[in-house]
């Protein structure tokens, strides 16, 4: 059990880095982080397509690996 549990943490964990260097920049230099952040706190600019897919496989594989890295350690201890 231990061991598939490591085994599915590392493919979240990977599935999660290559989902967020699949996702275009959202601004660039210092004056677009920050404008970029209140635009984006106050939904001026919206996500469509790929961007909004990708964005919402980011939270699902996120969420996925924190459970999964705490059901890890909870059980190996």
């Amino acid at each position: 059990m231990e061991i598939f549990l490591k085994v599915l943490l590392l493919i979240f964990s990977v599935g999660v880095i290559t989902v967020v260097l699949l996702q275009k920049g959202k601004s660039a230099g210092l004056a677009g982080a920050i404008s970029g952040g209140a635009e984006h706190l106050f939904g001026k600019t919206k996500a469509r397509g790929l961007d909004l897919v990708l964005e919402r496989i980011t939270i699902v594989l996120g969420v996925c690996f924190f459970v999964m890295a705490i059901l890890a350690t909870a059980l190996t201890n």
